[in-house]
């Protein structure tokens, strides 16, 4: 790390030069190329996506988007000729626009169906040519604008669309999310600092990694299945720790301008140093991200990939641009009044004082209660999670001010909520016979309970396949309907196919989603276990101690539960969703225990580094654990709050992108980081490792011997050692004694016998 961040130094205005160039290289390519983006959920070898398969083969006009444009009037009926005029006219004005397929309205023989029991609501069908993730955002916002006109020209006449077309259109930018986010850490940062120049740094190494790898998302998803909310959260976890890892860098490298180093020593230790517990904490994050991999499912590798490839890019430009950014302020690192106060006073160290010295010594006095409070604490917010509810999360959530949710209400008020969600069954028929079975198999689905409607039987052209659609007598994100899908797969279907050879399929959005939230389900306990295993084996390894990494588990899982139980509270059960614009209160999203346990246990590992690397070092030069604990709480908890807080307000800040998945992300992440940094570390960890004493740092001697050896905080290396010999040890000198002595270099000790830690005097 020493020779990259010297190198850098060197031929700063070299790296300046090819980090924009690669910037702008990914820019323009992605803005040539474009994106493609997919938001594919199918499971594969589930029921569901092999009737959708098999549906896009046989039916091939099936294959493209269809979306739904829905009137309603309160005076007079739908009927009404000034109400259908118009809309007949706009209809057919749609089915001219480019990118549409067809459009099948209510008005004529085969739309009744399509005109509500009271007359007050209709709707038509708009099919596109493509695939709502390969439509164009402008194609789509022309069938609105025409369809608003005609609602316009008519007095009383409400006009709305649903369908995940028309979601491109409501799609928000992330841009104020972005600059609230990045105000908020400029003040975090100014106060910490005091300086201008120290300020721009963390953000702009974080801006310019995260444009890259934006930009090689987009370039990415031409290679695979890349879920649309991606890049937004590639962005969300690149800001975050992008700035954070900076942050720690720059605090290092003025803590050496203060100790009256050159500017170029100074930042190479600062890289040196923490530089390396950088690159080991991006390394656990990632590590957490690719574990998605096991899963085996494309559209969760996708997002792995792009996090992934957002946290890599945000440790190279930590350890390489922002060293060279360093050697181009020089001193203005530090601010006015620091380094006046360096030229009148000279150099010394910064001692902690204030706030974090007296907190260390207060948890240092009362472990249990203050641990005992925490954990109290964590568990009733993670009460929630017991709650928890997978499912599908559909427009009906949406504002109340977007026109998917008015179609979605008024489609459930007119036709019955169920109409949002319907089930297709796909029949495989073989013979005759199993055509003659596929022919009655309506008549009992109707007298089945939770079924409101029922159309078809439509086959294709060879007559090889058959689709009937269900519409069930409730919302699709309801428990009924996948009780329902359930009910068909169990004991309907089979029923019904007991004497042909016919195989039907389930297939619809809440089919889909309950396959995949299943398959994700029955992955989760091997996903978790990989992901901690990895975790807690770098933990082991880099402070050779058992309890460390079981500690960090511990502490891990109990973030992750209690930001799931904020984001149940919120999302599933709507404590103020609807007054932060997030819509109603839905089930949660399936992949979103995956995601969220990818990155926050990668996250917590970060604080855990940190901190725990100032105590291992202390304890190492002491064998002292209360105070390793309390110097590396007290010296610590300053840059870990102040990257918390910058933190929370950039995942914060995402809440204002008007993306519920993203807000869902941003809320949880936010919430893991104020506990990880306000309640676990400055709290519980340093109260458990009072109580536990020396065993926290125990390790079995022959795992010491099989245990590869690395090192998070590499020894320096003074040029003139002052040598002290503790009085204690100064016998074996003179042949008194065994134990080798103990020898310390300006503050730091090495140890020649790694067997006991041994009395030294250490020089503050």
């Amino acid at each position: 790390m020493t020779a990259l961040a010297r190198w850098c130094l060197n031929h700063r205005v070299v790296v300046l030069v090819l980090w924009l160039a690669v910037l702008a290289g990914t820019a323009v390519a992605a803005a040539v190329v474009g994106s493609s983006y997919s938001n594919d959920y199918d499971a594969p070898r589930t029921e569901s996506s092999q009737a959708a398969e098999r549906l896009e083969s046989a039916f091939p006009d099936l294959s493209g988007d269809s979306d739904t444009l829905v009137w309603h009037t309160d005076d007079g009926t739908v009927r009404a000729s000034a109400v259908e005029n118009r809309m007949t006219e706009a209809l057919e004005r749609i089915e001219d626009l480019p990118g549409v397929a067809s459009v099948r309205g209510p008005y004529g023989s085969e739309g009744e169906a399509r005109i509500s029991a009271d007359g007050h609501t209709a709707y038509a069908s708009v099919s596109f040519d493509a695939p709502a993730d390969q439509l164009s955002k402008d194609e789509v916002q022309r069938v609105l604008d025409v369809a608003q006109r005609a609602g316009d020209a008519v007095p009383g006449l409400q006009v709305a669309a649903g369908g995940e077309g028309v979601a491109l259109t409501e799609s928000s930018s992330t841009h104020l999310a972005e600059a609230i986010g990045l105000g908020v850490a400029g003040i975090v940062l100014f106060l910490a600092f005091g300086s201008l120049a120290a300020t721009a740094l963390p953000l702009l190494t974080a801006v310019v990694a995260v444009g890259t790898a934006t930009s090689g998302i987009g370039l990415l998803s031409h290679a695979m299945t890349v879920a649309d909310f991606a890049p937004m959260l590639g962005m969300l976890i690149g800001l975050g720790v992008g700035i954070d890892y900076a942050l720690f860098i720059v605090t290092r490298h003025r803590r050496g301008l203060r100790d009256g180093l050159p500017v170029r020593e100074a930042a190479e230790r600062a890289v040196a140093v923490s530089g390396r517990a950088v690159v080991f904490a991006g390394a656990t994050v990632c590590i957490a991200l690719l574990g998605m991999l096991i899963l085996r499912l494309s559209f969760l590798n996708g997002v792995a990939l792009a996090a992934s490839l957002t946290v890599v890019l945000t440790v190279a430009a930590s350890v390489t641009l922002l060293p060279a950014l360093l050697g181009f302020i020089g001193t203005r690192a530090l601010g006015r009044r620091e380094r006046r106060r360096l030229t009148v006073d000279g150099p010394g160290s910064e001692r902690p004082t204030g706030f974090a010295v007296r907190w260390s010594r207060f948890v240092e006095r009362h472990p249990r209660l203050l641990g005992a409070c925490a954990a109290a604490l964590m568990a009733l917010l993670a009460l929630p999670t017991l709650a928890l509810h997978l499912g599908t999360s559909d427009q009906g959530n949406n504002p109340a001010t977007s026109t998917t949710r008015q179609a979605y209400d008024l489609l459930s008020d007119g036709f019955g909520p169920g109409t949002n969600g319907p089930l297709t069954l796909v029949g495989e028929l073989d013979s005759a016979g199993d055509r003659l079975a596929f022919d009655e198999l309506p008549d009992t689905l109707r007298d089945t309970p939770g079924v409101a409607q029922v159309s078809g039987p439509r086959f294709n052209g060879s007559g090889d396949t058959g689709v009937i659609t269900v519409v069930p007598d409730s919302a699709p994100q309801s428990q009924s309907t996948s009780d329902l899908v359930d009910r068909l797969r169990a004991d309907v279907l089979p029923e019904a196919a007991h004497e042909s050879s016919l195989d039907i399929h389930v297939g619809g959005v809440t089919a889909s989603y309950d396959d995949f939230a299943d398959v994700i389900l029955g992955k989760l306990p091997l996903f978790v276990g990989v992901v901690i295993g990895l975790g807690c084996l770098l933990l082991l390894v880099a402070f050779r101690s058992i309890g460390i990494p079981l500690k960090a588990a511990v502490m891990n899982i109990a973030a992750v539960a209690a930001a799931f139980g904020v984001v149940v509270a919120v999302f599933q059960w709507g404590w103020g969703s609807e007054l932060l614009g997030l819509g109603s209160a839905g089930p949660i999203e399936p992949f979103l225990p995956v995601i969220m346990v990818s990155v926050l246990f990668g996250l917590s590992m970060d604080y855990q580094v940190f901190l725990v690397s100032r105590m291992y070092e202390e304890w190492r030069l002491t064998g002292d654990n209360k105070r390793a604990v309390r110097i590396g709480l007290s010296e610590t908890s300053r840059v870990i709050n102040s990257a918390a807080v910058i933190m929370i307000a950039v995942f914060g800040a995402f809440v204002l992108s008007g993306d519920r998945i993203i807000a869902m992300f941003g809320i949880g992440l936010a919430s893991a980081v104020a506990l990880d940094a306000f309640v676990l570390r400055t709290l519980l960890v340093p109260a458990l490792m009072h109580m536990l004493g020396g065993a926290n740092w125990w390790l079995p001697r022959w795992l010491d011997r099989w245990l590869p050896r690395i090192s998070i905080e590499p020894p320096l290396e003074p040029e003139e050692p002052e040598v002290t010999i503790s009085a204690q040890r100064a016998p074996s000198l003179i042949g008194l004694s065994e134990t080798p002595p103990t020898v310390t270099h300006h503050g730091y000790r090495e140890r020649h016998d790694d067997r006991a830690p041994a009395e030294v005097h250490v020089r503050d």
